[in-house]
């Protein structure tokens, strides 16, 4: 215990240097950073230079605030669209002929069948539309009218649009919260205002424009065939490639993004241009690889949001369940639409009815209560490890001084953002630090009580208080898991400090101190405890 190599003590060193460094960027304004950065060298690789820092909350410093609201027409537009292919697959099932088609209507669809024992046997399926299985609540959201002459009508209810409304809404502030926060470090603040509204507020975002294009998009991706021609069942897309000039695309859908498992930003070999890699799961690459091995030399359309980004010509089939989007992308745009893909699509069109940058939530005395209380805090903890513990004590806040830095330094890494919760989980980590502490200094006490030597005592209180603080910390990660992954907003935040805060005393509490101490034995060759 009392033997630490040279390797080891460097080690540990530099484990703390470059934690403590990664922390220094939090203490400078971006300016400030950006002119460093550009003051620096040529012959300085910038990728050494630590340059991510800890964002600060919206209730510290403020952000960009974005009001939502479901676009009701394109909603229930969506809503005929579907019952539309629903009752078309339900003919299609019953072999029924309808006269004349399936007509749209604003809020329902039209058939007439005049046969009247096609119209029995279709009938029983189209009440069945009438009551998904999927909702309780949503029973009779749908009428189905018939009349004597044949036509059949069928029309949602105010029920029927309240309730897709309340959940486009629902799964909306979902998928609105992995695009923003993937990590769980960011801690914006999403909520519902109203029935069909989403309040989005993001710390530290002062560019509420690209806020607005990450999230306006609702991120729906289809991968159709170009048609021959504009007539049959097809649709006319604008195209990125043909700068706004619509082509015939197919309705039919071969993939989607609902089936994608991933999508990250990369770079054309070829071309040195930005584009997206995606890939599929197993039932997706199925029906890609289909799609592609019946339509080789066709060109197929990459669809997003009713735009057509890509039409490549299918050259082979893709078996492999993977594959890329082009479309003269900028970096930037790149990463946003492998962020989109990745987080999923939006369940409705959301428009943006309110747009603008906020200011702190809490006030400047608020701040600087919580200054005051956190800096009133450590004092008192310092002071009483140093009346306590004499020399041990020093150590123990040396530690304590270090363990907050490397908070602050792996904050900075994940770009988290520091909010008053955070604050008070790294007050809370401060306490069971020093609890480590605690029960090593207090076990040598006992140990060299009950008659052992000094280093029989010292050796004695780090192994056997070792397993007592492995246990107290593992309890505590166990709660900030739950925190973590139940939780949101501030209160994922605080589970962020907390788990970080726990791993950070491991070197602290333990490996930094045991090397202190057996430095200072080794030294000053001690007779008895100095406290």
């Amino acid at each position: 215990m009392l033997r630490f190599s040279k390797s080891k003590i460097i080690g540990t060193l530099a484990v703390i240097l470059v934690g403590l460094s990664l922390a220094i960027p939090s203490f400078f304004s971006p300016e400030q950073r950006k002119g460093f950065m550009a003051a620096l060298p040529s012959f300085v690789p910038h990728w050494i230079i630590p340059q991510r820092a800890i964002v600060l909350g919206l209730d510290l410093q403020g952000g960009s605030q974005l009001l939502l609201e479901v676009d009701q027409n394109e909603l229930t537009g969506s809503m005929v669209k579907g019952l539309r292919d629903d009752v078309r697959r339900a003919l299609q099932q019953e072999n029924v002929r309808a006269d004349g088609g399936i007509q749209t209507l604003k809020r329902g669809v039209q058939v007439r069948i005049t046969d009247a024992a096609g119209r029995a046997k279709i009938m029983p399926k189209l009440r069945e539309l009438s009551q998904p299985i999927q909702s309780l609540a949503a029973a009779g959201t749908l009428d189905v009218a018939e009349q004597p002459d044949g036509q059949i009508t069928l029309t949602y209810t105010d029920a029927g649009i309240v309730d897709r409304t309340r959940r486009a809404v629902s799964q909306g502030i979902e998928v609105i919260r992995r695009r923003l926060d993937s990590t769980g470090t960011l801690e914006p603040s999403i909520q519902q205002q109203g029935a069909d509204r989403i309040l989005v507020q993001v710390p530290g975002e002062q560019n509420p424009e690209r806020l607005e294009k990450l999230l306006g998009s609702t991120a729906k991706l289809e991968f159709r065939m170009l048609a021959d021609s504009p007539s049959g069942d097809v649709d006319m897309l604008p195209s990125k490639d043909e700068k706004g000039a619509k082509v015939p695309v197919e309705r039919r859908v071969m993939a989607d993004g609902g089936e994608l498992t991933d999508a990250q930003p990369a770079f054309d070999t070829q071309t040195h241009e930005p584009m997206v890699s995606f890939k599929f799961n197993l039932r997706g690459a199925q029906r890609f690889g289909q799609a592609t091995s019946e339509n080789v030399g066709r060109r197929m359309a990459i669809v997003l949001d009713n735009e057509v980004v890509s039409a490549p010509v299918i050259r082979t089939a893709i078996t492999g369940g993977s594959g890329q989007i082009t479309g003269n992308f900028t970096v930037q745009q790149a990463n946003d639409l492998s962020v989109l893909l990745r987080a999923g699509a939006l369940p409705a069109k959301f428009t943006v009815v309110e747009r603008r940058v906020v200011g702190p939530g809490l006030g400047k005395d608020s701040i600087e209560a919580g200054k005051l209380a956190t800096g009133v805090a450590a004092i008192l903890v310092v002071c009483f490890m140093f009346l306590t513990y004499g020399t041990f004590g020093f150590f123990a806040n040396i530690a304590l001084a270090v363990h907050v830095g490397l908070i602050l330094g792996l904050m900075s890494v994940l770009e988290a953002t520091m909010t008053l919760p955070g604050i008070a989980g790294i007050v809370l980590t401060i306490g069971t630090a020093v609890d480590s502490n605690v029960l090593i200094y207090e076990r040598m006490r006992e140990e060299q009580r009950a008659g052992r030597s000094l280093v029989s005592a010292l050796q004695a209180g780090f192994d056997r208080a070792f397993a007592t603080i492995i246990d107290s910390n593992s309890t505590m990660a166990i709660a900030a898991l739950i925190l973590f992954f139940m939780g949101s907003g501030p209160v994922k935040g605080f589970a962020v400090v907390f788990i970080l805060g726990i791993l950070t005393t491991v070197i602290t509490a333990v490996t930094l101190t045991r090397m202190m101490i057996a430095l200072w034995y080794k030294y000053a060759r001690p007779k008895a405890l100095p406290f």
